[in-house]
């Protein structure tokens, strides 16, 4: 047998008893390189960050967060869905439908604000949870990657308020005309 060939028995053993931690570390890792906070981390910092994420699981109808408590995290969907809702009376108003791959609650990493909207898994949800406490510590020992998470932070809201505004003012203009018209 060649040297470097392992024999089939070995090739099934190292299957059977791989390292599931490893591979769940590498997927995570994977998941963390492609959302925008992360994107430009090597991967040295990436284990750095995954170290001070944590694993929280949703039922369905369970709630992430509730209009008008602080904010504590920032969270990664990396299964299921969430719907963001704002209360209404006795109900909620659905404002939109976000699914994995996509993240909700980026606020709260800048400061314990309210939150101003209500975040409900539609159905089991598995996400990956960025507390502000935890980004605070890791700005103490890393700086460079906490400076990554901020800028990516500060690009990513400005862009909402683009958006934000360039929809209010579409709005407006609407009802402008609606308002001659009538």
């Amino acid at each position: 047998m060649e040297k470097n060939r392992l024999h089939p028995i070995e090739l099934l053993l190292g299957y059977i008893f791989k390292d599931e931690s490893k591979s769940e570390e590498v997927s995570q890792i994977d998941f963390l390189s492609k959302t925008p906070f992360f994107k430009d981390l090597n991967q040295r910092q990436l284990k750095k960050v995954l170290q001070i994420l944590h694993v929280r699981n949703f039922r369905e109808n369970e709630f992430l967060f509730e209009y008008g408590n602080p904010g504590a995290a920032l969270f990664f969907i990396q299964s299921g869905e969430v719907s963001i809702e704002i209360p209404n009376g006795d109900s909620y108003d659905v404002v939109t439908s976000l699914k994995e791959n996509t993240f909700l609650g980026e606020i709260a990493l800048l400061n314990s604000d309210e939150r101003t909207a209500s975040a409900r898994a539609l159905r089991k949800t598995e996400c990956l949870a960025l507390y502000r406490n935890d980004l605070v510590k890791l700005q103490e020992q890393e700086p460079e990657i906490t400076s990554e998470i901020y800028k990516q932070l500060a690009l990513l809201v400005g862009k909402r308020l683009v958006t934000t505004t360039r929809q209010l003012r579409d709005r407006k203009r609407e009802e402008s005309k609606d308002s001659e018209a009538a």
